[in-house]
């Protein structure tokens, strides 16, 4: 590649250690909350902390996904700019603390993720609800599709994958709504891995089956989530299909001033997240792919993997941080 062709993209100017420091400053921030059942702080801590570094970045970067719609949230809020204005414009999604509840009760799978595109590549979804399937690479072509039925999906990736319809686990959320889902799958002879919070990770997780147990991801999450879960899987291969659940004037309004104007399409991966994407997630608390942050009394060490779909690099990143100070961690 040209050196001429290198300055053209804007997420060169991006280093992966770069993306990891803002991962992993909300992470320690939120890890100094696990466990203590105050879900509030540990959000805004992880949010004042990841705003702090963002600010660091020499991009543009306008944040399509984050905290909430404008007037929602003080900081993070859809809409707003971060990094350094001279820099080159870049679409942010970004997530301080994936599992709010689940730092609150130090349970497992607590993340801090973001992405960084190029202008104009990711979705600017409507903080609403989104129907999800998500499965991860190896697999041929449009091997599911939301207009098929969970029996049918199944079947279809047990095929693929040459093993019993019993060998396939789907990761959900354990929510009312999902009742009739889990029925079908438990009919069908599928194993279900049901988690309180957290559907980022548990897209993520469809990425290594053998390491996570976890082959498939279905259920209605949030549709922020779901751009930033397409973010890490341009990264890494892996099909998903998306429909937002835009049910009523309300919602179909919102999502229109946002650019949204068919409240029934299926969005394929690339539609959710295009062009050059760099993803970031650190670990809070221990999980299927991230150890959580580490606090010693002389260092913190956090757990992050930095992924790139230009190169389709992932990078595992344990580091030791010495300086505990700059964490705001008393020396």
């Amino acid at each position: 590649m040209s050196a001429d062709t290198n300055r053209s993209n804007p997420l060169d100017r991006v280093l992966s250690i770069e993306i990891a420091r803002v991962t992993e400053r909300a992470a320690v921030a939120a890890a100094l909350w696990r466990g203590r059942g105050d879900e509030r702080a540990a959000d805004q801590a992880a949010v004042d902390a990841m705003r702090q570094e963002l600010d660091k970045l020499d991009v543009d970067g306008e944040i399509v996904i984050g905290e909430g719609e404008r007037g929602e949230a003080s900081s993070l809020f859809i809409g707003e700019s971060v990094g350094n204005p001279e820099g080159p414009g870049v679409d942010i999604a970004l997530d301080p603390l994936e599992g709010t509840t689940i730092c609150a009760k130090n349970l497992p799978n607590a993340l801090t993720v973001i992405a960084i595109a190029a202008k104009g590549s990711l979705l600017k979804a409507p903080d609403v609800y989104m129907e999800k399937i998500a499965i991860g690479p190896g697999y041929p072509a449009d091997l599911v599709n939301l207009e098929q039925s969970a029996t049918e999906n199944l079947t279809a990736m047990a095929k693929a994958k040459g093993v019993p319809v019993s060998r396939i686990t789907a990761c959900i959320l354990d929510r009312p709504r999902h009742a009739k889902l889990i029925e079908e799958i438990r009919t069908l002879g599928a194993s279900i891995r049901l988690i309180g919070d957290g559907d980022v990770a548990g897209v993520i997780h469809t990425t290594d089956p053998e390491e996570t147990g976890i082959d498939v991801y279905m259920g209605i999450g949030g549709a922020p989530e779901g751009v930033l879960a397409a973010a890490a899987l341009r990264c890494t291969g892996g099909q998903m299909q998306c429909r937002l659940q835009l049910n009523t004037n309300e919602k179909r309004a919102r999502a229109e001033e946002m650019g949204v104007f068919d409240p029934y399409r299926i969005y394929t991966l690339e539609d959710l997240a295009g062009g050059d994407v760099i993803f970031a997630a650190t670990g809070v608390t221990d999980g299927n792919l991230l150890d959580g942050v580490r606090i010693y009394a002389n260092r913190i060490e956090t757990h992050t993997l930095v992924m790139r779909s230009y190169s389709h690099t992932v990078r595992d990143i344990r580091a030791r941080h010495y300086n505990r100070g700059k964490f705001g961690v008393e020396v």
